[in-house]
């Protein structure tokens, strides 16, 4: 199915449209999470999943003859089939309100809360805004609200706009090496096909971009871990995060924080001293 950006109107059809889909929080996933972000004791599993872990969980599984040139599956199904080239996952704001213990049966009830079509500076933009609820044997455990955006893809030889500063304010830090391994292995763990992660002649030559694109939330996790390990007696209540401005496996990147009362302010910063993305996060 087909609809037209002419009339963005007539994606109004899928608010309110939901899905189910039930999982089960298996051991493999979490092994392999914590090798990747080097984190935990190498062979002990968390009891509990540990906050955006449940990422690696209810995986799109489009068919093969169903994915489209961009490595994504095709566009429909589920999410109003908007035909501008470049999707991206821009942010969202979580909801952690019991925990989900490894191994426990699992539930995802997915809910399209809002679709808006904007003109920016770099073109036509349409932002789709889906409520997830997670429930686990005790009822719901995490309410998410994640916002995807659909753009246009750069005129040829257009700059791309400068992106603001970042703090340099943080009380703790950490600088990554998002090399093609890691970027990889996430790619993998989360089922992600998008080609920009991970295919090098096609992030460069068909997107434009310098280099392999860092997922956003790869980055919003490595935030979450980041804070996790500085303040391990805290536990997150709430998390929010915005991409900015993309990172690439060109160069290390940090990941930065500090902590004000109950809040945690948190950001990456990119090699140029610009700010990649903004969070925050509730924590008791």
């Amino acid at each position: 199915m087909h609809t037209s950006l002419e009339s963005p109107a007539s994606f109004g059809a899928w608010v309110g449209r939901h899905a189910e889909t039930a999982d089960r929080v298996t051991e493999a996933p979490v092994r392999l999470m914590q090798a990747t972000l080097d984190a935990g004791d190498a062979g002990v599993l968390p009891s509990d999943l540990p906050p955006l872990w449940h990422w690696l969980y209810f995986l799109p599984g489009e068919r093969q003859s169903g994915i489209g040139p961009d490595g994504h599956p095709k566009r429909g199904g589920f999410l109003p089939p908007i035909a501008l080239p470049r999707r991206m996952w821009a942010g969202g704001r979580l909801q952690f309100l019991r925990p989900l213990g490894v191994g426990e049966p699992i539930r995802r009830v997915s809910t399209i809360r809002s679709v808006q079509s904007k003109s920016g500076r770099s073109g036509q933009l349409v932002f789709v805004t889906v409520l997830h609820e997670i429930s686990g044997e005790s009822g719901v455990a995490i309410r998410e609200e994640q916002d995807i955006v659909y753009r246009d893809a750069p005129a040829p030889g257009a700059a791309a706009p400068r992106p603001a500063a970042a703090p340099d304010d943080e009380q703790f830090s950490r600088t990554v090496t998002p090399d093609p391994v890691l970027l990889m292995r996430y790619s993998a763990l989360t089922f992600n096909g998008h080609r920009i992660h991970y295919d090098r002649p096609y992030a460069m030559q068909e997107e434009g971009y310098p280099g392999l694109v860092v997922h956003g939330p790869l980055i919003a996790t490595l935030l979450m871990e980041t804070l996790r390990r500085t303040h391990p007696q805290r536990t997150v209540r709430r998390f929010e995060f915005k991409a900015v401005s993309p990172l690439f496996d060109i160069a290390p990147f940090s990941v930065n924080g500090k902590l004000e009362g109950g809040t945690a302010h948190l950001w990456a910063r990119g090699p140029e001293g610009q700010l990649a993305m903004q969070a925050s996060a509730e924590v008791e």
